[in-house]
């Protein structure tokens, strides 16, 4: 069997036991992302959940269809055609999702600018690591940086290929997000996640550096009033050696001032 947009369905029954135990899904209202073929959705059912899917492969979504007519029926599963990188989401209070490699980044980024109580996701076992690293380490990154913002990221258990079907060239990490404020005030989200961006983007680069090849995004104002306001230790420094707690300073100090 090939993998089609990048699915790779699980087959390890006490995986899917052990996501349905961390998800505490009864009588909660579920996103679920990528439900392939339905085990998963499945059990999710089982365990009490309200269910809305969304599945991007058209050949999948009959099959779907009709394994869980009866649910569909009765409302308790609503299932959405789409792709979840693009489409709008529904209210929901919790997030299950064997996500396709392909599209971790951007779901993930979209899912914590929703909001949600708790999320059970399965990563490559790679990028989970690289979005557990601790800020201010070498092995962090932007994902890091923006995940470990806004939720606690803890490493559940790790799977191998043949835990799914087709098997994944990699193995897969299941990781359990619980959000939380932000550690520092953030004047404007947007604003944070540019900085963000821009500076691991270059992150061989100084702050310095970064944020004067930022101009063009954050704007040569914003830059220019951020620079006259870090202390050269900071511009002297390279993204992966910031705290979350500096990040925010550079980012409010982007922020325009109200008029």
């Amino acid at each position: 069997m090939k993998a089609r947009h990048d699915q790779h369905f699980l087959r390890d029954r006490r995986a899917i036991e052990r996501i349905v135990a961390l998800s505490a899904v009864s009588d909660r209202s579920v996103l679920e992302i990528g439900p392939g073929e339905g085990v998963l959705t499945g059990a999710l059912l089982e365990a009490g959940a309200n269910i809305t899917a969304i599945e991007l492969d058209l050949s999948l979504v009959g099959a779907l269809e009709e394994r869980f007519a009866g649910e569909i029926g009765s409302g308790r599963f609503t299932l959405i055609h789409g792709d979840a990188v693009k489409v709008p989401y529904p209210p929901f209070e919790i997030v299950v999702a064997n996500l396709p490699y392909s599209a971790s980044s951007p779901i993930t980024f979209r899912l914590l600018d929703a909001g949600f109580e708790r999320a059970v996701l399965m990563y490559q076992r790679e990028f989970a690591g690289r979005m557990a690293a601790r800020v201010g380490t070498p092995e962090c990154g932007r994902l890091s940086v923006m995940v470990q913002t806004y939720a606690d990221v803890e490493l559940c258990f790790n799977l191998p290929p043949d835990a799914f079907s087709p098997p994944p060239q990699v193995a897969s990490t299941v990781v359990l997000l619980i959000p939380h404020e932000p550690p520092h005030y953030i004047a404007d989200r947007r604003v944070y996640a540019a900085v963000v961006r821009e500076l691991f983007s270059h992150r061989r680069k100084t702050v310095r550096n970064g944020l004067r090849g930022a101009r063009g995004v954050l704007g040569t104002e914003n830059v220019d009033r951020a620079l006259a306001g870090l202390p050269e230790e900071i511009q002297a420094m390279r993204p992966e050696e910031l705290s979350m707690m500096v990040f925010a300073m550079i980012a409010n100090l982007c922020v325009p001032a109200e008029e």
